[in-house]
């Protein structure tokens, strides 16, 4: 791991969002409550916020942060859901990865409860959309 015990602690906020294309049949599915394996939002919000707080163990050298916020939003959209994530932390280290990670694993959970209504549905544009705190200052992705 990257020595960061000389960084000064400050607040560290990351954003990042992703999305699963699929089938009309399988966002009826989820949008009408009739996927088998229960509510596939919910579901995969309290995924992508366990995932965020256990990214350390899923990325070898992540350092473990203590965090004090975790939020994953999925929402409907033309093709699938969106599904964004916001994480903060104080501390030494931004948060970039625990909202990606939140983003990939709450993706990988829809992928899961749907699997036998779309084989095929597509994961993509997982991507940090903003970060705040930390010497590199506050940036945002222009999209």
């Amino acid at each position: 791991m990257v020595d960061v015990s000389g960084k000064p602690v400050t607040t560290r906020v990351a954003k990042a969002a992703g999305c699963v294309r699929m089938s009309p049949e399988a966002l009826a599915a989820i949008s009408g409550g009739r996927v088998p394996k229960g509510s596939v939002i919910e579901t995969a919000r309290i995924a992508g916020i366990m995932a965020a707080k256990q990214t350390p163990t899923l990325i070898p050298l992540c350092h473990p942060l203590r965090l004090t916020h975790v939020s994953v939003e999925i929402l409907p959209a033309e093709d699938g859901l969106t599904i964004s994530a916001s994480v903060a932390c104080v501390g030494q280290t931004g948060a970039e990865m625990e909202a990606l990670a939140a983003v990939a694993v709450a993706a990988l959970t829809v992928v899961d409860m749907c699997k036998a209504i779309d084989r095929w549905m597509v994961i993509g544009e997982i991507r940090l959309l903003e970060k705040s705190g930390g010497s590199s200052g506050d940036i945002r992705r222009e999209e």
